[in-house]
């Protein structure tokens, strides 16, 4: 059977594409040894356990965390698995290197920390204000927490006629934060809260660490309803907190500042339908002078007065309309009269009489003009025919001359060389034509 026989070199780039392939991005912990830092910059490591150990390189583009490495010091790495082919070792290409354990938290959270404030995160200018009365309060925590059961308490003391919405998330592990972000813009994109409280009970930094993640900060503060952050106790403090538009000491107190005190709004209503009640009493009593007044008015002007100066009028009205309508009679007859005898002054008889002779007289010198045009016009048709027929060909033909051409073409034969023996030709007489066959050609 025939087999497959690698190289060195395809070996080695065939397992380093299988081992990138496979591994993609991974998490690495252990303890850091034989550190190299040559002039290049780039860092090179091994990585080890008590068991194994694996090379690592860090490139110098990848070297921008504030954590120093340094021989004995347990970090945790995120790498790609890879081989080096020149001499097959497989190693970890380093993105990410941080210390393992609080101190590494610590510092990493007071890095984004820095990073977040300087790109403007926490500015007081980008905070939103938190509406007075919510219609509805979205509540990001867990469903199973003792952070809902402190809300939803204080929200039923507090305001009980506000609806909430729970958006159950992970607030503790790896996935926490994809969750809680996934449920910010969830939120969003639904928009049926006025105001989202973000929450969870107490605990260490490494249980409180999915509120310290920069995607999740990233989408506290892209979001558009205003967040309030309520994680952990008082004395807990998380990046959510800074970027948050609010930050609570408690997930009970996010509860508080959520909402209004049902009963200083009820003073408020009350107070509201005191003077409600005042000023309604206020404008009856307006309208009742007003109608008062309007009563008094309507008893001065009976209607039965009011018709019958308006009959007087009416009658009186009339009288005028017949006067003027006569007036306007005798006008319009006088106006016609006048017409009639303009029109009988200026009557069109005598210049239609005047204009019927003109036309016969035009039309007589017309029909002279014409016969005289005719006449010379045949004169000098009679002429141009007479010298047409002195130099037509027709007259040649008469005087016993004939016209030859041939009967392909239709051309006049002039000369023999036109011609061959064989050849049709067409003679036109005088009166009549004949066709015959050329039988013999002679020069001249």
């Amino acid at each position: 059977m025939p087999q497959i026989i690698y190289t060195v070199s395809q070996l080695n780039r065939e397992t380093a594409d299988l081992l990138g392939g496979h591994f993609l991005s991974i998490f690495v912990g252990g303890e850091i040894s034989n550190l190299s830092i040559p002039s290049s910059g780039h860092c090179y490591f091994t990585l080890k356990d008590v068991n194994a150990q694996v090379r690592c390189a860090m490139f110098r583009h990848q070297r921008k965390q504030s954590f120093k490495p340094e021989n004995g010091k347990q970090v945790v790495v995120k790498a790609q698995v890879s081989l080096y082919e020149p001499r097959g070792d497989y190693q970890l290409i380093v993105e990410y290197l941080e210390e393992a354990g609080a101190g590494a938290l610590r510092r990493a959270f007071d890095a984004l920390k820095l990073k977040l404030s300087e790109e403007g995160l926490f500015s007081a200018s980008h905070k939103k204000n938190l509406p007075t009365l919510p219609k509805t309060i979205g509540v990001i925590t867990s469903p199973s927490g003792a952070a809902i059961r402190d809300i939803l308490t204080v929200l039923r003391r507090r305001f009980a006629a506000v609806p909430v919405i729970i958006y159950p998330v992970a607030v503790q592990g790896e996935n926490a934060k994809y969750e809680i972000v996934k449920a910010i813009a969830t939120a969003n994109n639904l928009n049926q809260c006025d105001v989202l409280i973000l929450a969870r009970g107490g605990g260490s930094l490494e249980d409180l660490w999915a509120f310290n993640e920069e995607m999740v900060a990233r989408a506290i503060f892209a979001s558009q309803i205003p967040v309030i952050s309520g994680v952990g106790h008082e004395t807990d403090v998380t990046i959510a907190d800074f970027v948050a538009d609010l930050r609570a000491a408690t997930p009970s107190a996010a509860a508080e500042h959520a909402t209004p005190d049902q009963q200083q709004w009820l003073h408020k209503f009350n107070e509201l339908e005191v003077r409600l009640q005042q000023h309604l009493q206020r404008l009856l009593r307006q309208q009742q002078q007003k109608i008062d007044w309007l009563n008094g008015r309507l008893q001065q002007q009976h209607p039965k007065q009011k018709l019958t100066r308006n009959q007087q009028r009416l009658d009186e009205l009339e009288l005028n309309l017949k006067k003027a309508v006569q007036l306007k009679l005798s006008h319009n007859r006088r106006t016609i009269e006048i017409q009639i005898a303009r029109l009988r002054q200026n009557s069109p008889i005598s210049a239609i009489r005047h204009n019927q002779q003109q036309q016969i007289y035009l039309s007589e010198r017309l029909i002279t003009a014409t016969n005289t045009c005719l006449k010379h016009n045949n004169q000098r048709l009679l002429n141009a025919s007479q010298t047409l027929h002195a130099v037509s060909p027709l007259a040649t033909l008469n005087r016993g001359y004939a016209l030859v051409t041939e009967q392909t073409f239709g051309q006049i034969v002039r000369a023999t060389e036109q011609l061959k023996v064989g050849d049709k030709v067409l003679t036109r007489l005088a009166e009549g034509h004949f066709t015959s066959r050329v039988d013999e050609l002679f020069g001249d």
